[in-house]
């Protein structure tokens, strides 16, 4: 994911949202928007933690035998320090690179 190369910062940053929202006329339609991009990188980077993380489980691990591995702990550092999905996503739609639109909208302009 090219999250991990670009400069969004990794704290909440205060924003005006009528601001953001002049293109689109409507500040709960933007925000709605940003949500639904925010689960989309959730889910993608939940799946890719997922699978960096499956080639050290083990098929007869007991509760006894869990010991600390190092590689794993490095990827769990990695992905906790990357930023929020809510803050890449904000960073998307400011800058037009989220494809939206409204079926509802649409149907009436026709």
């Amino acid at each position: 994911m090219e999250t991990k190369k670009s400069s969004i910062p990794t704290s909440t940053i205060s924003r005006d949202m009528s601001e953001m929202s002049e293109n689109i006329g409507n500040v709960y339609e933007t925000v709605k928007i940003i949500a639904k991009r925010s689960n989309q990188i959730s889910v993608e980077v939940k799946a890719e933690l997922d699978k960096k993380l499956q080639e050290f489980t083990s098929i007869n691990e007991n509760i006894e035998e869990v010991f600390e591995n190092r590689e794993q702990i490095e990827i769990s550092r990695f992905y906790e320090k990357l930023p929020k999905p809510v803050l890449v996503a904000t960073q998307e739609f400011i800058e037009d690179k989220i494809y939206y639109r409204n079926p509802i909208k649409d149907s009436k302009l026709k």
